[in-house]
């Protein structure tokens, strides 16, 4: 063990949820933005990921959705800054949840493509992040989306184009 090994504190961070599935299952019998809405306003649980992140929903529209974190050490990589996983996953959840607002009860999707851009580094300590999905186009079978992560100056830091199969 090195000496800066040796000096450093030990943390942790816990983390709660509950059993996705039968949430996952109420969720089937509402139409994407009804239960979009029934997460965003604390009326069926968020999926565990968000629990993972801090993650929170601060605004569900039809085809648009927006998310806010605060990401915190527990997620850097190796070189002290939040690893671009998580900046992709944000991004998949916000672009496939905005595809999910368009959807009807019984009708789901699947993220199949997704292009992140990494424009500047994730850290923590500075604040919330905001994640904005937003569909650009809706077929039958596939749909499209945008997303962007900012800081909480406003700042670029990540953008995605993401494809999303849409299964019936």
């Amino acid at each position: 063990m090195t000496d800066v090994a040796a000096g450093a504190q030990t943390r942790s961070k816990t983390i709660t949820w509950q059993d996705p599935l039968p949430t996952a299952r109420l969720g089937a019998t509402m139409t994407g933005f009804e239960y979009m809405t029934a997460i965003a306003e604390g009326r069926v649980p968020a999926p565990p990921i968000a629990a993972h992140f801090g993650l929170r929903w601060e605004h569900i529209g039809h085809g648009e959705v927006v998310a806010v974190a605060e990401p915190d050490e527990s997620l850097y990589n190796p070189i002290g800054m939040v690893h671009g996983g998580v900046a992709a996953t944000l991004l998949d959840s916000v672009v496939g949840c905005a595809v999910h607002t368009t959807l009807p009860a019984g009708v789901g999707y699947s993220s199949v493509e997704l292009k992140v851009s990494y424009l500047r580094a994730i850290h923590a300590g500075r604040g919330e992040i905001r994640a904005t999905g937003r569909v650009v186009k809706e077929g039958s079978r596939i749909a499209f989306a945008e997303g962007e992560i900012r800081d909480a100056e406003g700042k670029l830091l990540a953008t995605a184009s993401g494809t999303c199969v849409i299964t019936r």
